[in-house]
């Protein structure tokens, strides 16, 4: 069966139909969910009731599978993460970021499952950081283009929200000991399109080497602002079965919070990457 492919903005965001991920995906299906991928950087798929370990073998089809120093996991599935807010503290969510820069190959991208919705709220936005790029300025894109970025894990998981019982310190410490701040570019190539995308996010990226401290905080405070304008996003409400797979390495996404106290239940499974360049 052939996949219907609807784009949703001109910056990014495509529907797909006509596959089932539930069952084993074929060949041509899984390539053609790649060019999508390509082409729209988020592909969002309707009444999808898949288990964990089918979210997780459809993920595995474009890459080995990251499983996540903090959150918790599917027990007999642990590649795939639970984003549970009666169980996890997920503010941290709630700002824009790209998954895991903090490794030094961050994630290809990520493949989410909606479990459990509030009745109203809870909707993600996703950015395209090819749009945001290419909208700046000639000069401004020759400055960039060179230029590194610090990213540290503790941006978004400060130990006094994550290390809270001495379990979790543990954790925390052996996460922090694993993953020292480290550079990735500011602008990164798509290691399969050559497209160049701005690869800084306000969730992990504290500051530009390069510059002083006073010029790395006032180009952030730009770059973080322009990367997120409307016209670069695009914004998703969720329905029970939904299932968003995006492109990590050229997006941006923010889990809107503002659905407390009501209960929001997600699966996601993490394709690991490459290291930027």
């Amino acid at each position: 069966m052939s996949l219907t492919i609807t784009p949703l903005s001109p910056a990014l965001g495509a529907q797909i139909s006509g596959v089932d991920l539930s069952r084993d995906i074929s060949a041509a299906q899984r390539d053609a969910i790649e060019q999508a991928l390509l082409q729209h950087q988020v592909l969002f798929f309707r009444d999808q009731p898949i288990t964990p370990q089918q979210q997780a073998r459809f993920a595995a089809r474009f890459g080995d599978l990251h499983i996540h120093p903090i959150y918790p996991n599917v027990p007999e599935t642990p590649q795939v993460l639970i984003l549970d807010t009666a169980v996890t503290d997920v503010r941290d969510n709630a700002v824009w970021h790209t998954d895991v820069t903090f490794l030094p190959t961050p994630a290809l991208g990520a493949v989410l499952s909606a479990k459990q919705l509030p009745a109203y709220g809870g909707d993600t936005l996703w950015a395209s950081g090819i749009a945001a790029f290419e909208a700046l300025s000639a000069p401004l894109r020759e400055m960039l283009d060179g230029l590194t970025a610090t990213h540290d894990f503790t941006k978004s998981f400060p130990l006094e929200r994550f290390g809270t019982t001495p379990e979790d310190l543990a954790r925390w410490e052996a996460t922090r000991r694993n993953n020292p701040p480290l550079s990735h570019p500011v602008v990164r190539t798509h290691p399969v399109s050559g497209r160049k995308a701005l690869f800084v996010n306000e969730g992990f990226t504290t500051r530009i080497n390069e510059l002083s401290e006073l010029e790395s905080e006032a180009l952030l405070k730009l770059l973080f602002a322009h990367a997120t304008r409307p016209e670069f996003s695009i914004r998703w409400r969720w329905q029970k079965n939904d299932v968003a797979f995006w492109d990590n390495r050229v997006t941006q996404h923010f889990a809107v919070d503002d659905y407390r106290p009501n209960r929001r239940v997600m699966h996601r499974a993490t394709i690991l990457g490459d290291a930027p360049f």
